[in-house]
């Protein structure tokens, strides 16, 4: 059995079957990003995610051949966001870039979705670096998000100060 503390930080308590089905288990909402060069470390972080967590987990890849299912928690919702059938920037007649599709949809669920100043949303951006940083300034610079609750690839060097 593992620790909620071990996962989820603010919780307390162990974490099975039935804690997840008592009606004061504290759970915490996820929200995770991926792209077509993540998938693995998507598969590897959702194995690592308590059955009864929360959330949403957005998926962006070149186009629809890309689209599988994904074992994930049954609360959490899967979105997968085809680029070849987004436009880029509005008024330029561009295709969607890399990265694109994932911080529109992201920054537009996160600002509806993390607005309450108690909110505890754990974050784990796996996509490519532009996405990723871009979500991450909009978390942390617009939003409030505390650095700590953010996990992004080190290779990134995001939060390299933290």
């Amino acid at each position: 059995m593992t620790s909620v503390d071990q996962r989820i930080p603010g919780t307390r308590g162990e974490h099975s079957a039935s804690a997840c089905r008592a009606s004061r288990h504290t759970r915490v909402q996820h929200l995770v990003t991926a792209d077509e060069h993540s998938l693995g470390d998507l598969e590897l972080l959702l194995t690592t995610l308590p059955f009864c967590a929360t959330g949403r987990i957005f998926i962006e890849v070149p186009d629809a051949g890309w689209i599988a299912e994904v074992e994930a928690p049954p609360r959490m919702v899967v979105t997968w966001l085809d680029r070849s059938a987004r436009s880029g920037a509005p008024g330029t007649g561009r295709s969607c870039a890399a990265g694109a599709a994932l911080t529109r949809a992201v920054t537009a669920w996160a600002d509806e979705m993390m607005c309450d100043e108690d909110d505890r949303t754990q974050v784990d951006l796996l996509g490519g670096f532009l996405g990723t940083a871009d979500i991450a300034d909009h978390l942390t610079e617009r939003l409030g998000v505390a650095p700590e609750r953010i996990r992004t690839p080190e290779r990134f060097g995001i939060f390299a100060d933290r």
